[in-house]
């Protein structure tokens, strides 16, 4: 057991080391600073969390050892908000808000109540909510894989954030089914084993200094390469006439629907979009289209009883809001702005 508890320490100092390395390079990179910011944020909350488990740091108790704690509860919140920065999804302020409150009184709570039955339901409550933001940044990297066009970028930031929250996820059951407080080494070192090959494939990856891996989404596209292969002239007259016939109306296209359909392979139309047309997600490429064709229909007399909400629909948005989103983003005007806009200048 001694053996054990020894390979468990190593391992989870290794890994802090590594991960303390990584938030610095990180933290000096030139990816956008909101993206910087919650990077780092996560990997000093996994260390945080592995400090907390690790049986030397327990004799070493400080006054930074409640900061320490906070870090450590806060990791699966700042996993949540990492893959909304990650894969440029709004931020539902009353979730990040919410999450923030369970978080801070969960941490205070270790510290004010002595009840050990009010400590463990706080403690419960806390797992929970934490629980649920995991299986959430899991939801959207698995919802949100295939939107990137850069192949390589694709696969580290859909890997990143499944590999980081199935190893949460594992933290947080093993400590509802073993207890918050257990230190059983037969029930830590699996943990710290998944932690540690998990901090390997991250510091592979991220220890490169590759621009396009974090990066800025406020960045403009790359310039299209002008001169097409044939077999690209063939792709790209393809792609036209099924965007031509309003293929993206389609609700729900992924990027692979529509390889599918064009009868290539997914790598092949990924390049082309991104390479040759200068697009840096699929999502832009679809909403060039929808919205230009949304600009048309707001400012069309026989449409001008058509609800925003059915143009939003008919174009193959799910609900209004991403359309609004896209909208106001393309032209700086809200849809319902634009229609009001357009027949004032008729009249």
């Amino acid at each position: 057991m001694n053996r054990l508890l020894l390979i468990d320490t190593a391992l989870r100092l290794f890994a802090i080391g590594q991960l303390l390395l990584i938030a610095l390079v990180i933290g000096r990179g030139a990816a956008p600073r909101p993206i910087r910011a919650a990077t780092v944020a996560l990997l000093l909350g996994v260390s945080s969390y592995l400090t907390l488990a690790t049986p030397i740091f327990l004799r070493l108790r400080g006054p930074f050892w409640a900061v320490v704690q906070l870090a450590a509860q806060a990791t699966p919140l700042i996993l949540w908000l990492f893959a909304h920065l990650l894969f440029e999804r709004r931020v539902d302020a009353r979730v990040l808000i919410g999450g923030a409150v369970v978080t801070l009184v969960t941490w205070a709570s270790f510290g004010l109540v002595d009840a050990p039955d009010a400590r463990f339901w706080t403690a419960l409550v806390q797992r929970g909510v934490s629980l649920l933001l995991v299986l959430h940044a899991l939801t959207i990297a698995v919802r949100e894989r295939g939107d990137d066009l850069i192949e390589k970028r694709r696969r580290l930031r859909v890997g990143f954030v499944i590999v980081v929250g199935l190893g949460a996820l594992m933290v947080l059951v093993v400590e509802m089914i073993f207890g918050f407080r257990h230190r059983d080494v037969l029930a830590t070192l699996p943990q710290t084993l998944v932690i540690f090959v998990a901090v390997l494939a991250t510091a592979g990856a991220l220890l490169q200094s590759d621009p396009e891996l974090l990066f800025d989404p406020a960045a403009p596209p790359p310039p299209p390469e002008p001169a097409l292969s044939p077999a690209e002239s063939v792709l790209k007259a393809k792609l036209d006439a099924a965007m031509a016939a309003g293929v993206y109306r389609e609700a729900g296209l992924s990027i692979g629907a529509l390889a599918e359909r064009l009868g290539a392979p997914e790598h092949r139309l990924r390049a082309l979009i991104n390479q040759r047309l200068g697009y840096r997600n699929f999502s832009a490429f679809l909403n060039e289209a929808r919205i230009a064709e949304a600009k048309g229909w707001l400012a069309d007399p026989e449409r001008v009883a058509l609800p925003v909400l059915t143009i939003a629909m008919d174009l193959g948005y799910g609900s209004l809001a991403p359309f609004n989103r896209a909208f106001r983003e393309a032209t700086g005007q809200a849809p319902s702005d634009f229609r009001r806009a357009a027949f004032a200048e008729k009249s």
